[in-house]
């Protein structure tokens, strides 16, 4: 059993990942990588549960976590420093490097890949006449790319390492919602699935922060469908994708 505000739901011999029925705590964007193995032996005892309601029951057991605040940091981290702990495991996202802008362009040097964002606006110590952006992170050439905000909006990405809950990858394309981060609004995606264990997802609306690295995760309504690592932004270019797929 773990505390992951989450559920498990069995259908046949198959075994579903569900949101947690409170969706301010919803953690199955981080559980998508479970396999049916593991959801047929996992427990999720606050699935069904809301903060409010965890925290009374502590209250009423005498447990000393009733009254402890929430953490917004990294839960292995003790000081929540994940730009140190990365520094520290692996140093070359801490080395400095140049920063261009999409043409190419040398503007300055960056402090180490670590220290940004897509779409991050301040720190980024570049001069312009226009406010620039963090666009893309290229750890390979340890080059950040800086533009202007029309620059962030994306319409599509690759994902590769998908992993699908159910075991099965889906014969073809498929209309589905989409996490790109943890705590993004979902959106309305089309994705289709590509040798290699690779999926094309293209967005109903385009998204500022697809940021390759992250995961994103999908859904149909309450289930969790499964999900990959972004690996690349923007046009694909691979072949057309129906609007209407299921």
């Amino acid at each position: 059993a773990t505390g992951h505000y989450a559920r498990v739901r069995r259908v046949g011999d198959r075994y579903q990942l569900l949101r947690g029925r409170d969706p301010a705590k919803d953690q199955s964007y981080v559980l998508h990588i479970l396999t049916q193995e593991q959801l047929a032996h996992v427990l999720f005892p606050l699935g069904d549960l809301s903060k409010a309601e965890v925290r009374e029951i502590a209250r009423r057991k005498g447990l000393p976590v009733a009254e402890q605040p929430e953490s917004q940091d990294v839960c292995f981290l003790a000081d929540g420093d994940y730009r140190r702990f990365l520094a520290e495991v692996a140093p070359e996202t801490a080395r400095p490097g140049p920063v261009l802008d999409t043409s190419g362009r040398v503007l300055g040097e960056h402090r180490g890949l670590v220290n940004y964002t897509i779409g991050q606006r301040k720190g980024i110590g570049v001069a312009a006449p226009y406010p620039l952006y963090v666009l893309a992170l290229d750890p390979a050439r340890n080059v950040l790319v800086v533009g202007p905000e029309e620059g962030l909006g994306q319409g599509e990405c690759t994902v590769t390492r998908m992993h699908y809950v159910s075991g099965e990858e889906p014969p073809g394309p498929f209309t589905a919602t989409a996490k790109i981060r943890y705590r993004h609004r979902e959106v309305e995606v089309v994705a289709a699935p590509l040798a290699g264990g690779r999926l094309y997802v293209r967005f109903a609306h385009p998204q500022r922060d697809v940021t390759p690295g992250q995961y994103l995760v999908l859904y149909d309504g309450e289930e969790v469908l499964g999900g990959g690592v972004i690996s690349g932004r923007g046009h694909v270019g691979l072949f057309k994708v129906p609007t209407q797929a299921r």
